[in-house]
């Protein structure tokens, strides 16, 4: 899939693996390479649904937003460059059609409650 970055600071992070080690540390920088990794891999979204990292829908106030596991209690978030995000009549979203994705942030959104 073709992944893109929700600002130059976030890409930068993530195509510096210094960068990334030294903001991350070792253990979220990682499992963030593996998750960024498994994504480019991916022809579509439904690629990974069942891979390691508990790819996910996000729902209130982060409806139409993914996120999936780094190290506790850290999710990489991201949504589809795909607009309107494909859906069928029951409003389920459609993986199998989300081809690519911009990376928004990698958060500990719990904490936002």
């Amino acid at each position: 899939m073709k992944i893109t970055f929700a600002d130059k600071k976030l890409e930068n992070l993530a195509n510096d693996d210094r960068k990334m080690l030294a903001a991350l540390g070792k253990i979220r920088a990682t499992i963030l390479r593996r998750r960024l990794a498994q994504l480019e891999n991916a022809t579509t979204l439904e690629d990974v649904r069942n891979l390691p990292g508990n790819y996910h829908e996000l729902n209130n106030d982060r409806k139409g937003q993914w996120g999936c596991d780094l190290d506790q209690p850290y999710r990489l978030v991201f949504i589809p460059h795909e607009t309107p995000i494909p859906s069928n009549s029951d409003g389920q979203y459609i993986w199998i059609e989300i081809t690519g994705l911009e990376v928004l942030d990698i958060v500990n959104y719990h904490k936002e409650k």
